[in-house]
């Protein structure tokens, strides 16, 4: 009796892949766009149409989605991924998720968090670290590269040096343990309203001298202009009142003004010209973006943590425009709801229904890895083929 046995594919049979968008990380990104596959190793990257002329003989596969290099989650918390996901308001989302969760932050959730990164094979990640026991355990990964931000958050201008000197010595031993192709370490000064105006310039300036890495929460939620404007306002009054001193003024050292902004803030502090990577910047002027743009800064935003908090949209045309670098990040998952980039990139679909989806995926990797400084592998003819380079369809 015979038995008939289906026929595998011949491996080496080439394979054409067509997808919506492709971005082999040269360039601008293709919609559509085609990879063919022989034996395990690119052989050449374009249009669909053309590669079924040079390739003749290759089995097509329509594959949907993307194909692109990982994406790289450039600004995340790792040890807020034991929280339960939840979109509310900010000042709700606040009290009733971050503080009455904060039992289930710590090493055991980041460790968690960088696992599932490694699982979804991330291109590379900026985290902000809160613990030294979390650094020292997320330096030692040999699966994750990026920058780990050390944040710091002191806004009392009394005791800027001391809060400096104790930052310093930690930074300085992290960096002692940093191992090539692993995660480097950087500095967050967390916010402009909760780190001192002293404090910020000893940060910002200690780090452009070594060169470390920064980023600041900035422009998050409408509250922010408005406490810069103002003094007061709800962001003010839902502060914790042993933290902070006794005025607004104090903490930034200058009055609120009418025109006054964040980001008008830490250009004037002199802050902008070290270059640091801008989380956020939802609630911007004009001006604003003018700022960033001279001096280089490159930008992180966060859309579905930014649309579950009620915090605005992102201006990403007027940015882009500009000429600012554009990065995609989770921000947490108590507010992103996942780790993985590309729910953002596909959420961002519908945010920005006229902006090309080749935008957003070129943000989504090349932004995130000229954001943290780190090698962007490309899709080129000899490489080696990665099942991760395949998003999945309706992705983006």
């Amino acid at each position: 009796m015979r038995v008939m046995t289906a026929e595998l594919p011949d491996p080496h049979t080439p394979r054409l892949l067509v997808c919506d968008v492709l971005y082999t990380g040269m360039g601008g990104a293709q919609s559509p766009g085609g990879v063919v596959v022989v034996g395990g190793t690119v052989a050449a990257t374009g249009a669909p149409e053309a590669l079924r002329q040079a390739y003749p003989h290759a089995r097509a596969e329509v594959v949907g989605g993307v194909i692109a290099p990982p994406p790289v989650n450039a600004h995340t918390h790792l040890d807020m991924s034991a929280y339960q996901f939840q979109a509310l308001p900010y000042f709700q989302w606040i009290p009733k998720v971050v503080i009455a969760g904060r039992h289930q932050r710590g090493l055991s959730a980041a460790l968690a968090g960088a696992g599932t990164l490694s699982q979804l094979g991330v291109g590379a990640v900026g985290d902000i670290v809160w613990s030294p026991e979390v650094m020292d355990a997320l330096l030692a990964r040999e699966d994750l590269q990026g920058v780990l931000y050390f944040e710091v958050l002191s806004p009392l201008p009394e005791r800027a040096d001391e809060v400096f000197r104790a930052a310093r010595t930690q930074i300085e031993a992290w960096r002692a343990k940093e191992r090539p192709h692993g995660p480097r370490v950087g500095v967050s000064p967390h916010t402009p309203y909760t780190v001192s105006h002293r404090l910020m310039r000893l940060l910002v300036e200690y780090a452009a001298g070594e060169g470390l890495p920064v980023q600041i929460h900035v422009a998050e939620h409408p509250s922010e202009p408005e406490l810069f404007r103002t003094g007061g306002g709800p962001l003010w009054e839902g502060r914790m009142p042993s933290l902070y001193p006794r005025t607004f003024a104090e903490i930034v050292g200058r009055d609120p003004e009418p025109d006054l902004t964040p980001v008008r803030y830490l250009d004037e502090l002199g802050v902008l010209g070290a270059r640091p990577t801008l989380i956020h910047l939802v609630n911007v002027t004009t001006d604003d973006i003018a700022r960033v743009a001279r001096a280089g800064c490159p930008v992180v935003t966060c859309p579905r943590s930014n649309h579950h908090l009620e915090c605005g949209v992102f201006p990403w045309s007027a940015f882009a425009a500009a000429g600012v670098e554009i990065a995609l990040g989770t921000d947490s998952v108590a507010s992103g709801g996942t780790l993985d980039v590309r729910d953002d990139v596909a959420f961002a679909r519908t945010l920005y229904p006229g902006l090309d989806p080749r935008v957003l995926v070129r943000a989504a990797v090349k932004g995130g890895h000229r954001v943290l400084g780190t090698t962007m592998p490309f899709i080129r003819r000899g490489e080696v083929w990665r099942e991760e380079y395949l998003w999945g369809a309706g992705r983006a």
